[in-house]
């Protein structure tokens, strides 16, 4: 038995057709702005490729970056700007900031109207009471592709390794509203094999390569990659590759999950548009 891959890439690239159709559709002018800080070099690139993806849907989209060394009250003086410029349907802050910066007030300081990342407390209380408007886009990609190859999740056992705010709690609200039984697991869980063992659904979310081991799948599960680790082989996710050999449904890493959240990304910043603008009514809202 070889795990069907999960192929995001295409998945992406159709939804953002139909999302270049919908920002044509709605009549007027979408808009995301970016905000760096620092030199990462893979933000740089993840950045880039935010911005190319808003220009093949029609999406304006401003690029704002500044220094390591930049004041926060800096950055924070440019999102008030952001958050009270009209043409400004979106704000993306992108992660991490440079140390001398308090990542939770930077990022708190995004109108939740516009927060595409959908970390304000505002977006995730919508999703913890079950009315969703700007979800995280990892999340959300997740979900896409569990549907779209017909994941029937109501009644099964999901489990979810890592608690972030970005991934790890908010896919564990989405499997939940699918009528999942949901256990987040995370780094003092004990008998994590034991846990991931039993899941129908597995998603693996932490950022250690190797993680979760061939035995720790059940067989046919289907099993979630997020992370993408740089390593000197490298980028590698939290799965080891055999896990093909016993899971039913896999994701590859790279070129599955990241590729969904770009394309969840451009989806939110409609979506943000369109809740600000018209008021249109959005699913799950």
């Amino acid at each position: 038995m070889t795990a069907i891959r999960m192929d995001g890439k295409e998945l992406a690239e159709k939804l953002r057709a139909q999302i270049a159709d919908e920002v044509e559709a709605f009549g007027g002018p979408v808009c995301l702005a970016t905000v760096l800080v620092g030199d990462d070099p893979a933000s740089h690139i993840y950045v880039s490729k935010k911005h190319d993806a808003c220009a093949e849907a029609g999406i304006e989209s401003r690029d704002h970056r500044f220094p390591a060394s930049t004041p926060e009250s800096e950055v924070l003086e440019l999102l008030d700007d952001l958050n009270a410029d009209d043409g400004v349907d979106g704000i993306l802050v992108q992660l991490p900031l440079p140390e001398h910066m308090d990542e939770s007030r930077v990022t708190l300081a995004v109108d939740a109207a516009k927060d595409v990342d959908g970390f304000h407390p505002l977006n995730a209380g919508r999703l913890f009471l079950g009315e969703p408007l700007l979800v995280p886009a990892t999340p959300l990609g997740i979900m896409a592709l569990l549907d779209e190859y017909d994941v029937d999740l109501e009644g099964k056992d999901a489990v979810v390794i890592g608690r972030s705010e970005i991934v790890g709690k908010p896919i564990a609200m989405l499997l939940l509203a699918q009528h999942a039984t949901v256990t987040i697991c995370h780094s003092r869980t004990l008998e994590l094999a034991e846990h991931a063992r039993r899941a129908d659904v597995l998603v693996a979310a932490v950022g250690r390569p190797g993680l979760v081991t061939k035995d720790m799948v059940k067989p046919g599960a289907v099993v979630i990659d997020v992370a993408m680790n740089r390593t000197e082989n490298g980028l590698v996710g939290d799965v080891e590759k055999d896990v093909s050999e016993v899971a039913g449904l896999l994701t590859p890493v790279p070129g599955s999950v990241g590729p969904m959240t770009i394309a969840m990304l451009l989806r939110n910043t409609l979506t943000a548009a369109q809740h600000r603008r018209e008021g249109v009514a959005v699913p799950g809202s």
